[in-house]
């Protein structure tokens, strides 16, 4: 396949301080843009009809489905999925234009850079943090209802592209605290629904003081500064929050959060 045509997909849900940033990134580069909305209450929806896009409305489910449903709705089988507080690097964009004049895989991973609260988070796993957003949708699709990925399907040969996606995903520690507080009701939810099992001394205690240990010290999370103990800190907190929320689910102490 030689110069294929690409649609961008993006999902949001009250995205209007992020969304024009995203789709600005892919202008160019991209066939089309394709949203799909949650409903927003905010913007979100006028800025993209205002910036070109094709709006679509759907109610939230889980980020797996709704990236899923998304891609289904693209006009073109090549897909750059990215969240909307996402934006492609000068970098990058040099790279999918490139890939876009000659084609050559089924799926192209690129390295994501989180910005913290106005920093760059380069250490305690946050980076490279690589993740597969180009792809052909005929040989790979959204799979995971929580930490979602594209599965690309049996010898699908998959590249990597130069430059970072940049993610600005906490503008402050309010923000990723809510975040980390649904993710983990999510994460929960799920590994209850497949029959998973939370044990105190494993998952409770170790598990996330073993977290921390290994992002802050032996992922080198401490080079980051504070922010880089905020956030290594939090990845062992998040832990600690899905597994006492299993354990819960698990005991039959409370109602499943997927039903709140």
């Amino acid at each position: 396949m030689t110069s294929p045509a690409i649609s961008g997909v993006v999902i949001a849900f009250n995205e209007e301080a992020n969304i024009a940033r995203c789709i600005d990134s892919m202008t160019g580069v991209v066939d089309e843009v394709v949203v799909v909305d949650s409903y927003s209450s905010d913007r979100t929806a006028a800025i993209c009809e205002e910036k070109g896009a094709r709006v679509l409305q759907r109610p939230f489910d889980s980020y797996g489905s709704q990236k899923a449903f998304a891609a289904e709705q693209a006009l073109h089988d090549i897909v750059l999925s990215l969240d909307a507080d996402e934006v492609l690097s000068e970098r990058l964009r040099q790279a999918v234009a490139g890939v876009k004049v000659s084609w050559q895989a089924d799926g192209y991973v690129m390295n994501r850079l989180t910005n913290y609260c106005g920093t760059w988070i380069r250490h305690g796993g946050w980076y490279p943090d690589r993740q597969l957003r180009l792809w052909d949708r005929r040989r790979g699709q959204w799979s995971g209802a929580v930490h979602e990925r594209v599965a690309m399907a049996p010898g699908a040969r998959v590249e990597r592209l130069d430059g970072d996606l940049l993610h600005y995903s906490f503008p402050t520690i309010q923000s990723h605290i809510d975040t980390l507080s649904r993710y983990s009701e999510m994460a929960a939810a799920d590994a209850h629904a497949k029959g998973r099992r939370a044990g105190v001394l494993v998952h409770v205690i170790l598990n996330p003081l073993y977290t921390f240990f290994n992002k802050y010290v032996l992922r080198l999370g401490f080079l980051d500064g504070y922010y880089g103990l905020v956030v290594c800190a939090f990845s062992a907190v998040a832990n600690f929050a899905k597994y006492t929320k299993l354990r819960a689910l698990n005991r039959g102490d409370g109602p499943d959060p997927a039903a709140s």
